[in-house]
């Protein structure tokens, strides 16, 4: 058996917001998170912690999803403690919080009446030029792996496309969020980034008011320390 070679290697976790379908005013953005972590650095035993705190809530092992919790929509419709839903929120945050990760998050505001190739070719843009930005770090490891559970096809296209055209050294996997942990990281820094945009156009939805209060508060007492990661 051949000995691999290549000790510095990049995760990349993929989650988006947004569908490539009609315009919605309940869905204005189309979001993509990436996070980043490189695989030389153990989170062993934050993932230990974190399974450790679900099952102490009650909650079965399972892959966590932000909007649905919020929204109490899913398996979370089974809960309607709203205490228990709290803490699953601030378990995941905290878990997000202590990791050494960073993250990118591109978007798109989209308008109306815009078609799907639009917005293909603007988030297309979007996100390659946030890769060129980082091309620096990006270019100092061996391999980039991308953990996408493709759903949606033109996203999955798109990263296709643009990480193959920026980097010549990227391997792609398609994966189910339950099976990794730093999905589910994707999955909340996706959500948070979602909100901040929400409360900078001032648009909290009641679910979100009751789990954060303001979106002063949001930004103040939630955001900021996941926001300190971005690249």
């Amino acid at each position: 058996m051949g000995v691999n070679r290549l000790k510095n290697v990049l995760s990349v976790f993929i989650d988006e917001s947004g569908v490539f379908g009609e315009f919605s005013t309940k869905a204005p953005y189309y979001m993509v998170s990436m996070v980043f972590h490189e695989q030389r650095i153990d989170i062993t035993d934050e993932i230990a912690i974190l399974d450790r705190h679900i099952k102490e809530l009650g909650f079965p092992p399972h892959a966590v999803h932000m909007g649905p919790l919020i929204r109490r929509e899913s398996i979370y419709q089974l809960y309607d403690d709203e205490v228990g839903r709290a803490s699953l929120i601030n378990t995941m945050y905290h878990f997000v919080r202590k990791l050494d990760i960073h993250y990118l998050c591109p978007f798109v505001r989209r308008k109306k009446n815009q078609s799907a190739i639009d917005l293909y070719g603007e988030l297309s843009r979007e996100i390659s030029t946030q890769l060129r930005e980082h091309s620096d770090y990006l270019n100092s490891f061996d391999r980039i792996i991308i953990y996408y559970d493709n759903g949606q096809h033109e996203l999955t296209m798109i990263l296709t496309s643009v990480f193959n055209v920026l980097f010549t050294n990227v391997e792609f996997r398609k994966v189910a969020p339950a099976d990794y942990k730093l999905f589910q990281a994707a999955d909340l820094i996706c959500t948070w980034e979602l909100l901040a945009l929400k409360a900078s156009d001032g648009e909290f939805t009641a679910s979100e008011k009751r789990f954060f209060d303001s979106p002063h508060r949001f930004m103040k007492n939630r955001y900021k320390l996941i926001a300190r990661k971005k690249l």
